[in-house]
């Protein structure tokens, strides 16, 4: 259900003479005020908002520059075992890397690539990390506790404890956070239910031979969350650490019957096996990796763009982009909880976008026509907003002053991603 506000207020044009560098222009003349938004109460990240001309939607992702780039897979280097090994040594030998070091650096490789990225924890904020006794099973605790600072529930299931300081040190930073530790016994046989993510953290690169108990378990009930897939709408999603655990290293899936996971993040170099990764999101955390790992084992590793701990592999998935479209309904857009003026209401929304710290709340979209009809839309800055209207800059010459010289009609919008709000101006 949508609403829509409507009042009238007196607006006139002002345009300043001809000679100076700049004009004001200030939208005065009769108009209908329309503005629509939505403000979901237990959404934070997608919205879906009204306008004059209907309903615009739009991704639940933010665009982060890690999920715009993304790299051809075929002109990666990809690692055997053995060289994985050797890098591994390298870096914690004449390079000075120690294991705590890159064990940190690993783990928020994928809490950054699951947050900032795919699985925003609005929607997947259960997270289950599964964690093995090895360095793999650390960066899963690492990532845990990155994920709960971004936002996120996490909680641990770690049957083999390693009783090394590195590994009860993570264990108490996790604790110290009341970060639930959960037995074997303690999980539900059927996984689906309790969980949004699940972090495969069993089992990494120097893996070697068939999966032990508790383990084994683990993995089939990690399988079986394939065949839900097929009957349920939403069942929770894998995200395996470098090695979806149970893959051969080099020859990954062997016989076609192991965890299949929507997300792999590869660490330092791809390995082998992620050729056959078949899931939706590759990604590749190593940021940390020297020059003189590229060129000593002549790898071909794509750049983080920005400030990014990760980079897309390979294209994204195919999406129906019809079906992105998130309806919500807030009481705030209802008529009864709207000020009795349009100016006071926009005043008090301009105000939150203030507060919230967003940046540049005074961007708008400023679209207008010529005489001939054809429409433009350019990005500027609110100078000020008072009783008798919006005011804003532009070069006096420019196509937006010719133009409004010709046709007095303007929309004006502001997009406020922070409060999934969008105001529309239209006269």
């Amino acid at each position: 259900m949508w609403s829509f506000i409507g009042r009238s207020i007196t607006m006139r044009c002002l345009t300043l003479p001809q000679s100076l560098p700049v004009s004001l222009l200030s939208i005065n003349k009769t108009h209908v005020f329309r503005s629509g938004f939505s403000y979901p109460f237990w959404r934070s990240t997608v919205g879906s908002f009204c306008s004059t001309s209907g309903v615009f939607t739009r991704m639940g992702d933010r665009g982060v520059s890690a999920l715009q780039s993304f790299h051809n897979q075929d002109s990666i280097s990809y690692l055997l075992q053995r060289e994985a090994a050797e890098i591994d040594e390298t870096l914690m030998g004449p390079l000075g890397f120690s294991v705590d070091q890159l064990m940190e650096l690993a783990g928020l490789s994928v809490a950054t690539s699951i947050a900032e990225v795919v699985y925003r924890p609005s929607e997947y904020n259960r997270v289950l990390a599964i964690c093995g006794p090895g360095n793999n099973g650390g960066d899963g605790l690492v990532a845990a506790r990155h994920l709960h600072h971004f936002g996120y529930k996490p909680y641990i299931c770690y049957p083999k404890r390693t009783p090394k300081p590195l590994y009860t040190g993570l264990v108490t930073q996790l604790e110290s956070l009341s970060v639930p530790f959960l037995s074997v016994e303690d999980l539900p046989l059927d996984l689906s239910n309790d969980f949004d993510i699940l972090v495969d953290a069993m089992f990494g690169f120097s893996f070697h031979g068939a999966p032990r108990p508790p383990f084994d378990d683990l993995i089939r009930r990690m399988i079986c969350l394939h065949n839900y897939g097929q009957t349920r709408q939403k069942p929770p999603v894998i995200v395996s650490i470098d090695i979806p655990s149970g893959w051969h290293v080099e020859e990954g899936d062997i016989d076609g019957e192991g965890i299949k996971p929507d997300m792999l993040v590869s660490l330092t170099a791809p390995k082998l096996c992620a050729k056959k990764f078949s899931g939706p999101h590759h990604f590749l955390g190593g940021r940390f990796v020297p020059p003189f790992i590229a060129d000593k084992f002549k790898l071909h590793l794509p750049p983080y763009p920005g400030t990014a701990m990760c980079v897309r592999i390979g294209k994204p998935p195919q999406i129906d982009i019809s079906a992105l479209r998130e309806n919500y309904i807030s009481p705030e857009f209802l008529e009864e909880y709207v000020e009795a003026d349009p100016m006071d209401q926009f005043r008090k929304w301009f105000d939150d976008a203030v507060v919230a710290g967003l940046k540049e709340p005074n961007a708008m979209a400023l679209s207008t026509a010529g005489k001939d009809g054809k429409p433009s839309s350019r990005i500027v800055l609110l100078k000020g907003v008072d009783k008798d209207g919006f005011v804003w800059y532009t070069n006096y010459g420019s196509r937006k002053a010719h133009e409004i010289s010709e046709n007095p009609h303007a929309s004006l919008l502001f997009y406020w991603d922070g409060l999934n709000r969008q105001v529309n101006h239209s006269c």
